[in-house]
């Protein structure tokens, strides 16, 4: 019998995984896994000032070509449980809906990933292919909804270092938008934060000659930093941004010039730049500017999301002819969009990102349609069958 991505996905809902407890997500996907003759690792990662995280890593296989399906079991915070129609961990069914923290964002695309692949062994006799080779794996994290730091990241090094090679990766992430199959995510913006930080001379306002007021600097440079286009963007992503998310003197006091002023912003970049050539060409555009009437200094935080991007090629290809021939629809290769592990998996195999609808991840009544959980564990279960053809 058919095993059903409806039923997988309720269990895993219906563990309160929230970021960064297991919950019972992992303790249920081991269950499942090793009957189905899968090796299943639990690794623990910590480092000082984080908390422990638990994550999972599965393999049926030993040789090549080697698929790895990866996510997160870790959701975020239901918020005020009485303003949800159905309880956010019941996993309950409504009409033609999955209700449940995690239906979309991602437990759904693990249950359709897991359930497509026993259903490719079942069939296969509890092999990948016929001829005993080819490989099948699950990498899942629990702290991709936090800080990242203990679940993919240090999952992959740990693998590493025992000689694991993989040969592609499906990251079941939320990236259709309007429809299931609309959008294969081929890559990822990077991601920088920093603070400007502008000094003048703190004064009384009835004196303004005696101080030198930072404010008049830094709306200078702000305004400097923005109006000139980081670059034109390119065929496989957007023009980089810079926004600026604050401006701040911690003043209290009307009737005091402030010393000092600072202002925070994210630049969401793509591969024509580098971190670090990007906070070179910043702070260039910035002393241009200020020349010698504004005293300044950047802050820059440390970024481990890089950019990058899986090029269009015969894997790509793959994915997107088994969306089509379950959905009929052709899907765009996006980079848009925010960070994910793929930025991670990225250094060890080509990735690409597909999965369920985002429309209602991380609000309250996340939901997901039942013949979406259905249609893609089919397109999943396509992939499966071309791959190893």
């Amino acid at each position: 019998m058919a095993v059903d991505p409806v039923a997988l996905t309720r269990e895993l809902i219906r563990c309160p995984s929230v970021t960064p407890a297991e919950g019972g997500a992992l303790a249920y996907l081991e269950s499942v896994l090793k009957q189905a003759g899968f090796t299943v690792h639990r690794m623990t990662f910590s480092e000082p000032g984080t908390d422990d995280v638990e994550n999972l890593y599965a393999r049926i296989g030993t040789q090549g070509p080697h698929l790895m399906f990866a996510g997160h079991t870790d959701v975020v915070p239901p918020g005020d449980e009485t303003t949800w129609q159905h309880p956010p961990f019941s996993g309950e069914v409504a009409g033609t809906q999955l209700y449940g923290r995690g239906a979309v964002d991602m437990k759904g695309g693990i249950a359709c990933a897991v359930a497509a692949a026993l259903n490719h062994l079942a069939a296969n006799g509890g092999t990948v292919r016929a001829d005993g080779t080819g490989s099948i794996s699950f990498l899942i994290a629990g702290d991709e909804e936090g800080i990242a730091v203990n679940g993919t990241t240090k999952l992959l090094h740990w693998l590493a270092e025992r000689g694991e090679r993989f040969d592609h990766c499906i990251l079941g992430e939320p990236s259709s938008q309007r429809e299931l199959g609309d959008t294969i995510k081929i890559g990822r913006r990077g991601s920088l934060n920093g603070t400007l930080i502008v000094t003048g001379r703190q004064g009384h306002v009835a004196y303004p000659q005696r101080a030198d007021n930072p404010i008049r600097g830094i709306v200078r440079l702000i305004e400097a930093l923005q109006s000139e286009p980081l670059d034109a963007g390119n065929a496989n992503f957007q023009p980089s941004h810079l926004e600026f998310t604050s401006v701040d003197v911690g003043n209290k006091t009307v009737n005091v010039i402030p010393g000092e002023a600072r202002a925070r912003f994210n630049i969401r970049f793509n591969d024509c730049h580098t971190q670090e050539s990007l906070k070179a060409l910043i702070e260039e555009r910035a002393r241009r500017e200020a020349g010698n009437a504004v005293q300044f200094v950047f802050e820059w935080q440390y970024s481990n999301a890089n950019v990058f991007v899986t090029e269009p090629g015969p894997f790509t290809d793959l994915v997107a002819d088994a969306i089509a021939t379950v959905t009929g629809r052709k899907p765009d290769l996006s980079t848009t969009g925010g960070t994910s592990d793929a930025r991670f998996i990225t250094n060890y195999c080509p990735v690409v990102e597909f999965g369920l609808v985002g429309e209602t991840m991380h609000q309250v009544d996340e939901r997901v349609p039942l013949a979406d959980l259905r249609a893609l564990m089919g397109i999943y279960r396509k992939i499966l069958e071309r791959y190893f053809s």
